[in-house]
């Protein structure tokens, strides 16, 4: 399966959630190593839809409203020209079929 061209990537999470440093499962200083910056909300949220939709998804969950799919990442060119290996995590929505982006973290495969 791969991801909707119509896929919902929220830049409030961009900019409330991934690019602000948090005590627990901070990944703010993982992007900020590749040069995003909490002003950089908008510009991370095309990175991830422009690297993601020509990815398969790697793997998924199945629960009673929603599906979840890890997809791959391990491309994706940031702004100071770091090359990201990364995992995305997404949500399938089974009454409206709208999936939505819901994290990144760093991958672990080379």
């Amino acid at each position: 399966m791969k991801l909707s061209p119509n896929a919902v990537i929220a830049v409030e999470k961009m900019a409330n959630y991934l690019l602000q440093w948090r005590p627990e499962s901070d990944k703010s200083q993982f992007l900020a190593s590749a040069g995003y910056t909490e002003r950089d909300a908008e510009l991370l949220a095309r990175d991830i839809r422009r690297r993601n939709f020509f990815r398969q998804m790697l793997s998924s969950k199945r629960r009673q409203h929603t599906a979840s799919f890890t997809a791959s990442l391990l491309d994706c060119a940031a702004p100071n020209g770091t090359v990201l290996k990364v995992k995305s995590i997404w949500m399938v929505e089974s009454a409206t079929d709208i999936t939505k982006f819901i994290t990144l973290y760093p991958s672990k495969d080379n």
